[in-house]
């Protein structure tokens, strides 16, 4: 009896071992597999899953060992995108977010398998391209842009981002994955610079420039603080010849060590730290300060165009900024017209008509400039509250009888028309093309032949060859006085 006793009680503690064994062996198991999958999380981006920094950085020394050893090469491409601020802006992070996973799935499935796609955090991706050679960095670069130019469909919305792509070749352009990144995204800068939407290979001297253009970053942080901004103003005429009937607001900066900037060079800076509301909040407010006092000289018929970027455009607060600047200023909002390009209005047109909407019914004008340069519906075109047409200095330059300038001037100017629309054309440079215009129906001429930008205190309105100044007239204009003819034309 007692054998059996001690028998099952042997056979009771093996189960016993048995079945905390097998616990121990699932608990480690459950351990492996938690732990494999911290070290995923650590090593790979939570949104979209892709590798991140500090995987893209190990395979990068990776590559340079096996490059080294084989006597060989890879490339980094740096990647962009153009306008997804705009997108996060406008509709919000949680699409951005389903935006930026759409790309990575997009950016992976064109890769090659030996090759690494990282995400860097916000609209940042890297290509790690093993082996490699430029022809082969170019053509893949090529690739990545024609894919990602593809419209996206998220959230009901079709949504437009373009990439600019920077090409970096180990060892060339560098022997470290530092000096590679760096030189990588200096291309990548310089396709931002000059239009966006396309690819570069790194050149020496783009370091140079994207020093510049941080130190110009940095700067334009305090240029409102400062008080570097400045507004000049440029007239509208009445075709052919006057009187004057508007002023366009057109923003420059006293840069302490680099002189007056215009736009192109800081702008781009603006949207992509996210800095253009406030600047453009600024300008608002200024360019209805500087017609509060043309109103009191006696120019109360005078109005003021202000410029607007797609990021403002698609601002919840752009709509309230605009009423309270014309309140400080006790301004009727007739005066002020406000101008968005033709590809700002169309980018998210049901966005832009539900805000221009807004604003129109407050009473301001609305301006579509650039007109013809982009590619706008004509059934979305006749939805935007508009009260005038811009017509792209492009069809101006180089317009005169006959040309297909001049059919595409006379279309647009019926188009106008048809549209109740007034039609005003920009860039007028010769005494053939204010002629020309005015004879095909332009309602207003703008350009270096009738007045340059300048600032408001040496702004010439009075009777031709009175040489009074804006700031010191005490009565209304009734033509416009032309100064500075012969200097070089600058940018407006």
């Amino acid at each position: 009896m007692r054998f059996i006793i001690v028998s099952m009680a042997v056979f009771a503690i093996a189960l016993i071992v048995s079945m905390l064994d097998v616990r121990t062996n699932k608990l480690a198991s459950s351990l492996d597999e938690a732990n494999n999958e911290l070290i995923k999380l650590a090593l790979h981006d939570n949104l979209t899953m892709l590798p991140n920094r500090i995987l893209l950085n190990d395979r990068i020394d990776q590559a340079i060992y096996r490059a080294e050893r084989k006597k060989g090469g890879f490339a980094i491409l740096f990647l962009d995108l153009d306008g997804f601020k705009a997108v996060n802006d406008m509709h919000g992070h949680h699409v951005g977010d389903l935006l930026l996973r759409e790309i990575a799935h997009r950016l992976s499935a064109i890769k090659r398998e030996e090759d690494t796609i990282a995400r860097l955090g916000g609209d940042e991706f890297v290509l790690l391209m093993e082996p490699d050679s430029p022809e082969n960095s170019a053509v893949l670069a090529q690739r990545l842009i024609d894919t990602i130019e593809q419209p996206c469909e998220i959230a009901n919305l079709l949504l437009h981002v373009s990439v600019s792509i920077g090409i970096a070749i180990y060892p060339q352009d560098g022997h470290s994955g530092h000096e590679l990144m760096v030189n990588a995204d200096a291309a990548m800068y310089h396709v931002k610079k000059q239009g966006r939407n396309g690819y570069r290979f790194f050149e020496r001297r783009m370091n140079a420039e994207v020093h510049l253009q941080m130190q110009l970053k940095q700067d334009l942080r305090r240029a409102i603080q400062r008080h570097e901004f400045v507004l000049h103003y440029q007239p509208k005429v009445k075709a052919p010849d006057g009187p004057v009937s508007g002023m366009e607001a057109l923003l420059r900066w006293h840069h302490p060590q680099h002189g007056l900037l215009s736009p192109d060079r800081f702008l781009p800076l603006a949207e992509s730290s996210g800095m253009i509301i406030e600047i453009g909040n600024w300008v608002l407010d200024q360019a209805c300060r500087q017609m509060k006092v043309w109103s009191e000289l006696g120019h109360e018929e005078l109005t003021v165009a202000v410029n607007l970027s797609t990021v403002q455009l698609g601002s919840s607060s752009l709509v309230n900024e605009v009423r309270l600047a014309l309140e400080r200023h006790a301004l009727p909002p007739s005066r002020l017209v406000l101008e968005i390009t033709e590809s700002t209005a169309m980018g998210d047109a049901e966005e832009s008509f539900s805000v221009l909407n807004r604003l129109s019914a407050l009473g301001v004008s609305i301006s579509i400039d650039d007109f013809g340069s982009g590619y706008s519906s004509l059934l979305y075109l006749k939805r935007l509250p508009a009260n005038e047409l811009k017509i792209d200095r492009g069809f101006v330059r180089e317009l005169k009888r006959g040309s297909d300038d001049e059919a595409i001037v006379r279309a647009v100017i019926a188009l106008g028309k048809t549209l109740n629309m007034k039609v005003v054309a920009e860039g007028v440079e010769t005494r053939e093309q204010q002629a020309l215009l005015a004879e095909l129906g332009c309602h207003s001429l703008q350009g270096y032949l009738l007045g340059r930008p300048s600032a408001p205190e040496t702004l010439v309105l009075g009777n031709s060859g009175s040489g009074e100044s804006v700031g010191a007239l005490a009565a209304p204009s009734h033509t416009v006085t032309v100064v500075n003819r012969e200097e070089q034309p600058v940018a407006g």
